[in-house]
């Protein structure tokens, strides 16, 4: 065998291994991280605070086209699962100016509760994220059941919740 060759081979070996390891991470289910969100009215919520209920946490930014499109997504969410103790954190990540989150969250009227991640401990808390949007539903046992970077299928997630 070649260099060439083992170097290709050593490429896609290493490849293999990363989306072996992507996969794994993002389909296992496993424990929230022990988090506390601070919304922009002021107001702390504790996952622990949650268990028993089930939960969506997205990371978002105002800049991003894919966030802005969730929004009547979540909005809906919010209105039809609220009832069943359905809370939806959205979490802004570090680089958005926080002038421009709360001037969102009044344009759109956003019903659910936004959090602002000024150190980004919260993106480093569900295993770094670095991409909007990025979501994770957590069921009432407080695991993740589902991890989605980029847009969520409605659908798919509101048959989910409604088998919580």
């Amino acid at each position: 065998m070649n260099p060439k060759q083992k170097l290709g081979l050593f490429l896609a070996a290493g490849l293999l291994a990363f989306g072996f390891a992507w996969y794994l991470q993002t389909q296992i289910p496993s424990v929230a991280p022990d988090a506390t969100f601070k919304t922009i009215k002021g107001e702390s919520i504790a996952l622990a605070d949650l268990k028993g209920k089930p939960v969506l946490v997205t990371f978002w930014a105002t800049d991003c086209p894919a966030c802005i499109e969730e929004i009547p997504h979540l909005i809906s969410l919010h209105q039809q699962f609220s009832s069943r103790d359905l809370t939806i954190v959205a979490v802004a990540m570090d680089y958005d100016p926080p002038n421009h989150v709360l001037a969102m969250a009044e344009a759109k009227q956003i019903p659910y509760a936004i959090a602002l991640d000024p150190t980004a401990d919260l993106a480093k808390a569900f295993g770094n994220v670095q991409l909007t949007p990025t979501s994770f539903l957590i069921n009432r046992n407080g695991m993740i059941v589902m991890q989605k970077v980029g847009a969520f299928d409605l659908p798919s997630l509101q048959e989910q919740l409604k088998n919580m």
